[in-house]
């Protein structure tokens, strides 16, 4: 495998191509089948992010502008996954929390993860068993908080989600977009982050291996273990995210 120095600049050149459009303040908004809005950033980042794969391994890359059916990945034993411009809602509402997702699974497991919040300049890195970073400074998740501090998603809340914050007594509550919260909970800055509505695997991965390197875990409430990647639907279970030493579900 490449040196994920590699993997952390070609991120670093998609982000610098979302924000040179981001900062232009005329980009067409298009709509997917889904429904979900797609933008000229989305469609730069991944040509950057799949050239630059390409050229530093022979690794299929699977991302969210360039699907492959599943009869055509389902014997992938390692590979890319990618959303280019992750939270594109809030790079639309000018938010600055939209990031560039890049994962390597292998094994249905994402094993190296890079996320890269352009507007900041932050990078969020792990390799298993390597621990996780930000900005080359080693994070891990030392809460041993009782009154947790849980994260909720910008525009993608749920009735579900504010129901488990009630049930679970939880009343600080921080909103973040993309996978910002997800890297915000390796940090330690908050404890847990339920997902009790739709994802997909490239909104995840890579934030997936950087939590597990921090001392976190992503739970699928349905099968009660880590998601799962490379699945016949890219629909992600609802998950919860948090701090190993928390239990939220159980058989």
């Amino acid at each position: 495998m490449s040196n994920i120095s590699s993997v952390i600049a070609i991120a670093k050149k998609a982000g610098d191509a979302i924000l040179a459009i981001y900062h232009t303040d005329d980009f067409d908004v298009q709509y997917k089948s889904d429904h979900s809005p797609v933008t000229e950033a989305d469609l730069t980042a991944n040509q950057i992010i799949i050239s630059g794969l390409n050229l530093i391994s022979d690794f299929p890359v699977l991302t969210e502008e360039s699907q492959v059916d599943f009869q055509q990945r389902k014997n992938w034993q390692k590979y890319w996954l990618v959303d280019p411009l992750d939270g594109t809602k809030n790079f639309i509402a000018k938010r600055g929390d939209f990031s560039v997702n890049i994962a390597l699974i292998e094994g249905q497991q994402p094993i190296l993860g890079v996320v890269y919040i352009p507007v900041t300049g932050d990078m969020y890195f792990a390799e298993k068993g390597l621990g996780a970073f930000k900005n080359d400074e080693s994070i891990f998740n030392h809460s041993t908080r009782k009154n947790l501090i849980a994260a909720n998603s910008v525009f993608h809340s749920s009735d579900k989600m504010v129901n488990f914050f009630k049930e679970h007594r939880i009343t600080q509550i921080v909103e973040f977009g993309s996978s910002l919260k997800i890297c915000k909970l390796a940090e330690g800055v908050i404890d847990v982050y339920p997902r009790l509505n739709d994802t997909k695997e490239w909104d995840t991965a890579a934030s997936h291996v950087i939590a597990n390197e921090a001392g976190c875990k992503l739970i699928d409430v349905q099968t009660l273990k880590p998601l799962l990647y490379n699945k016949l639907s890219l629909k992600n279970n609802h998950f919860i995210a948090s701090r190993n030493d928390l239990q939220f579900i159980s058989a």
